[in-house]
């Protein structure tokens, strides 16, 4: 089996969560939260997460607007990937995040922890959200993908 070694990225205007996986790409567990500065502070933050982990790849949750558009934020967190993916010289993929923040809220609650005062842990947990739903996605299409092939016709 393929090692997998992604950084999932919960982007937003104060923090960015950041997720990380098993090499298997089973689970997505969340790695820490960087309070944004300027971006030439993210790279740098970002780069040691990269290299300790040995990522090959960003998957970043792009907030879709809820009829599924793009919005004015959307449009701001693809411009940062495209200046991050250059400045980490890594592939960026993106995942639909829409209502992960609500998730990873509930997720906390269920697990009794006290996010209220730490907004940071919600972003950590909503990057997870949004890396192993990359995994799943990747995971299933593998599967599918084993299960026809045209030249098994024959």
């Amino acid at each position: 089996m393929q090692r997998i070694s992604a950084l999932g990225l919960d982007v937003g205007r104060k923090r960015i969560g950041v997720a990380g996986c098993d090499g298997t790409g089973l689970i997505a567990t969340g790695l820490a939260t960087i309070d944004r500065r300027s971006f030439a502070e993210d790279v740098v933050r970002l780069q040691k997460l990269v290299q300790e982990r040995g990522a090959t790849l960003l998957v970043i949750g792009l907030p879709y607007n809820m009829d599924g558009s793009l919005g004015s934020q959307a449009k701001q967190v693809q411009k940062f990937a495209d200046r991050l993916s250059a400045a980490l010289q890594l592939p960026v993929e993106f995942v639909d995040e829409r209502l992960t923040s609500i998730q990873a809220e509930e997720l906390l609650r269920a697990e009794r922890q006290d996010f209220s005062r730490n907004k940071g842990l919600i972003d950590r947990k909503a990057a997870a959200i949004i890396l192993q739903q990359w995994l799943d996605i990747r995971r299933s299409q593998k599967k599918n993908s084993l299960k026809f092939h045209p030249s098994d016709e024959g």
